[in-house]
């Protein structure tokens, strides 16, 4: 059994996280650290899983009996953590912040998108840096274009996420009021997941240096996200479909659809459907996910069974809410 721990175990990531693990046939999910919630059992804060868990948040985790270790602290928070601890040799850390995900010269983590980087995850790599959700949504979008050289206009990007994906704690009742019935723009064309988008695409295509010109929006609804990008594009729409088609042909979790998707075909579950049309001389692309799944847990799930050798699937095969 994989022994696993929680550091930040009070974000809605973490909650589905620890959904996800406390179910997981290879995992023993033993230790989940919450200064904020220290003594206070888990189903008091994450409802739901009365009668699958008896743990308590504890304020901090001896990491030497641990194998693995999900970081899910605010961001420059896991950097710290790495500064300030002695961490036991072996233990892989899986990363849900934005601290470890652009490659530099003294980061040994590994950007863990799975369909980019299975082969690098599957050959002994002990630290991975979990992607952003927006990012995660958009380059699987565009990961087979920049793979063939395709990338060559300005790329326009419109992207709505659940309230969930916005914050750290869970929201309180007055501020998921707030978020019911609303809809707001917030860091339009600098969103702070361009810098790992842009590394993502010219790993593919190196001479990739088009505008990412990109609007993110927070729903009202609580998860989901679904974004639309389109760029000049002078190749067929048959050609295209195609190379998705080729790219995710050995990917478990992402699709290539015949139809426009809809949120509810991916809540709750570790999917990105992705479909394409062509208007005029301008490709379309519509994906959708579950931004704390896909986006989130569901991808440092989906990591941790890859470096430990487990088929990617295993704690994974989750059903939609569809209705």
């Amino acid at each position: 059994m994989i022994r696993a721990g929680i550091l930040g175990g009070e974000s809605f990531a973490a909650g589905e996280l620890i959904r996800l693990l406390i179910n997981h046939p290879d995992v023993e999910l033993s230790r989940v650290q919450s200064k904020l919630y220290d003594g206070r059992m888990i189903t008091e804060v994450h409802q739901g899983m009365e009668g699958e868990t008896y743990l308590r948040f504890t304020p901090d985790i001896d990491l030497t009996d641990l194998d693995v270790v999900f970081c899910c602290y605010p961001h420059g928070h896991s950097e710290q953590l790495l500064a300030d601890r002695e961490i036991p040799q072996g233990l892989k850390i899986i990363d849900l912040s934005r601290d470890f995900r652009i490659e530099e010269a003294d980061n040994d983590f590994v950007y863990g998108l799975p369909e980019l980087n299975r082969k690098r995850l599957v050959h002994g790599v002990e630290r991975v840096a979990n992607p952003g959700a927006f990012a995660t949504a958009i380059e699987l979008a565009l990961l087979p274009l920049a793979k063939n050289l395709l990338l060559n206009s300005p790329i326009h990007v419109t992207a709505i996420t659940g309230f969930s994906g916005s914050a750290v704690e869970k929201s309180s009742p007055d501020q998921l009021a707030w978020h019911r019935d609303n809809v707001s723009i917030y860091r339009p064309l600098n969103h702070q997941h361009l810098p790992e988008i842009r590394q993502t695409l010219t790993s593919l295509q190196s001479s990739f240096n088009s505008e990412i010109l990109f609007i993110p929006m927070r729903g009202s609804f609580p998860r989901g996200m679904l974004i639309t990008a389109y760029m000049d594009m002078p190749v067929s729409l048959e050609q295209l479909r195609n190379l998705y088609e080729e790219y995710y042909a050995d990917h478990s979790f992402t699709f290539v659809l015949a139809r426009r998707p809809d949120l509810k075909d991916v809540v709750n579950t570790n999917k990105c459907l992705i479909h394409l049309e062509k208007i005029d001389n301008r490709l379309l692309i519509t994906a959708v996910i579950d931004n704390i799944i896909k986006g989130a847990a569901g991808q440092a799930v989906h990591n941790m069974n890859l470096i430990f050798g487990l088929h990617e699937k295993v704690g994974l095969d989750l059903k939609s809410s569809t209705i």
